[in-house]
């Protein structure tokens, strides 16, 4: 996107009034009454969050948006998805200002880009951010980096993306208590006898 980064909020507020397509298209997005080419690249956006496949058929996630109850919620999980990268760097990526989302862009894209073009991608980022509802996905914790993740790979729709790792194993440490009853007698030789067994069939360590 390069130029319509203030429409962000009525793109998404009239998808809610509309049914969701069988096919999210940028004649899809001109029927809605976006009809510039800054506009049309908004799907690249929707693709992005995790709204549409690569088809550009709705997601589970786009039914879920148009539930108004969860809507801004559905928008900041598809930003913590796309922007995985960036919540590894700093969180709270979210409350960043738009100078300090453009110096953690310049960093994740190795200096690879314009600033134009950086530019261009935090105020996408700016945006949708104070679009989405942070309640519910500030705690979560996001997506660990492993060291041999793919490098970052951006273009000038504005996002940037990396491929998801999953969590490490968690380890399960069990104890045993082991209680015996021994009998009442008073012949030592039994009790001699039965440590005698224990011992040979429950080492200690």
């Amino acid at each position: 996107m390069t130029g319509s980064f203030t429409k962000i909020p009525q793109y998404f507020d009239t998808m809610l009034t509309a049914k969701a397509p069988d096919k999210f298209t940028t004649k899809f997005m001109a029927d809605l009454g976006f009809t510039s080419s800054n506009d049309r690249q908004f799907v690249n956006v929707l693709k992005a969050i995790g709204f549409l496949d690569d088809s550009g058929t709705p997601t589970e996630r786009y039914f879920k948006f148009l539930d108004q109850s969860f809507s801004k919620q559905m928008v900041a999980e598809g930003i913590k998805e796309a922007y995985a990268d960036l919540f590894a760097l700093n969180t709270s990526a979210n409350k960043m200002t738009k100078a300090e989302v453009e110096g953690k862009f310049k960093t994740l894209t190795n200096g690879s880009k314009e600033n134009a073009t950086i530019g261009h991608m935090a105020s996408t980022f700016i945006n949708l951010c104070g679009y989405a509802d942070w309640a519910e996905t500030q705690s979560s914790p996001t997506p660990t980096q492993s060291q041999n993740a793919d490098p970052v790979q951006s273009s000038d729709n504005g996002l940037t993306s990396k491929v998801a790792h999953p969590h490490e194993g968690h380890r399960i440490d069990l104890n045993y208590d082991i209680h015996i009853h021994l009998p009442a007698t008073r012949d030592q030789a039994v009790y001699d006898a039965l440590f005698a067994s224990l011992t040979k069939h429950l080492p200690l360590k």
